[in-house]
């Protein structure tokens, strides 16, 4: 007997193509995928026609300061700078179990949401690296149930404090899955630039990822972009390493912007953009006209590298809104970049599955197909042009096998005018 049976659902594949398929689990792996399988099985779930996709990747959050809006202060401005000061003072109060609290309850609501692999950043700037490790022991908890990452994510600067440059080592050594940075927020260009070859030398030293919050800013002088893509190139690593935001990218004239795509496309280097945020905190100094504040995801996408979208926040001290609904993020991201094309729109679903999956360096273990883990998501859509356009309701949401979370979906009642 199976453990899991799913009868008569439309499975998605990565190349648009739906078919209509039985799909049986046992011991948390997909062992048959047919379109039709009449064996018994400990749970069977008749899908009636619903869509079968992979589940959402959230590529880009910072769970360490989710659930803050408002303590200690809101931020009125709406600027980054004005967020990061506020985060400057409420992580002074932090305690492992505060935060550990806020992201056990963020990523549940991201579950059952239908998303089931995150990266989060972690703050590594306060000497008790007490957010660093809260993530650590939260990506423990939840292992059974959810993929999460880590990223040590050094938000003064690396060489913003004396002792940052030490922390962010530290961080490596305990365990941290990914180098983060942010060189256009350091105390000098050159600072930016030295900082940048210092997260590879420790992501090749240990081994890990990388993940670099990159010009993050309206400043069109801000080009840590192309010393990223430069050591991409040098070290080999490019399909390794990230290249978050990149907002100023959006700002660049357009000999210089097609010179860097050039250059982009000989790296493999993945990008995230996110727009919720991106839209929220850019162009604040504009009058009019106002800039969008977002990368060239349409640009990236056409040349083929790869771009993934993420919340970036959740109800913290940059941006006050927020559930977890990657729906919401694929959505801004059509209207914001554009893309409203057939293609482009189904382009903007695979960014936040299988090209967030990608970003994350987890392909080999993603999708739903024979022999890899059961995690999939059920969605009350026809497609993926349905699901964004009506922020369709994840009806069930399996991890490794078994039945996480199951959502009925908004039921109206029509009167009569």
């Amino acid at each position: 007997m199976y453990d899991l049976l799913l009868r008569q659902g439309r499975l998605l594949q990565r190349d648009g193509t739906i078919a209509t398929v039985d799909i049986v689990v046992r011991q948390g792996t997909i062992v048959a995928i047919e379109p039709q399988i009449v064996e018994p099985a400990t749970l069977a779930l008749d899908l009636q026609g619903q869509l079968v996709s992979p589940p959402f990747v959230e590529s880009h959050i910072h769970l360490d300061s989710a659930l803050t809006v408002g303590d200690p202060r809101w931020n009125q401005s709406g600027t980054l700078f004005e967020g990061i000061e506020i985060w400057r003072d409420r992580k002074q109060n932090l305690s492992l179990e505060d935060g550990k609290a806020r992201a056990i309850e963020t990523l549940k609501q991201q579950a059952m949401l239908g998303v089931l692999f995150v990266r989060s950043h972690a703050d590594v700037s306060e000497t008790s690296l007490t957010a660093l490790q809260a993530l650590l022991d939260v990506r423990e908890a939840v292992k059974d149930w959810m993929t999460l990452q880590v990223v040590a994510f050094p938000q003064d600067g690396i060489y913003g404090g004396a002792q940052n440059d030490s922390l962010i080592e530290k961080a490596m050594e305990m365990g941290a899955d990914a180098v983060g940075g942010i060189p256009h927020y350091e105390l000098t260009r050159e600072d930016g630039v030295k900082s940048v070859h210092r997260i590879f030398e420790l992501a090749q030293k240990y081994d890990r990822l990388i993940d670099i919050h990159c010009d993050e800013i309206d400043d069109d002088q801000s080009r840590f972009l192309e010393v990223v893509a430069a050591e991409a190139m040098r070290t080999g690593m490019g399909s390794r390493v990230t290249a978050s935001h990149t907002t100023a990218f959006g700002s660049y004239n357009n000999a210089y912007a097609f010179k860097l795509l050039s250059f982009l496309r000989r790296t493999e280097l993945n990008f995230i953009a996110n727009p919720l945020i991106n839209i929220t905190l850019q162009g604040r100094t504009d009058t009019y006209p106002k800039r969008r504040g977002v990368t060239r995801v349409k640009e990236l996408w056409q040349q083929g590298t790869n771009v993934s979208f993420g919340h970036d926040c959740i109800q913290d001290p940059w941006y006050s809104l927020g559930t977890g609904n990657m729906l919401d993020v694929a959505s801004m991201g059509l209207h914001v970049c554009q893309m409203t094309g057939t293609a482009e729109i189904d382009a903007c679903y695979d960014m936040v599955t299988w090209n967030g999956a990608k970003t994350l360096n987890v392909s080999d273990r993603y999708g739903v197909e024979v022999g890899k883990p059961a995690n999939l998501i059920v969605l009350d859509a026809h497609d993926r042009y349905d699901a964004i356009r009506r922020r369709a309701t994840v009806r069930y949401v399996i991890s490794q096998g078994k039945l996480l979370a199951k959502t009925d979906p908004p039921k109206t009642d029509w009167h009569g005018a």
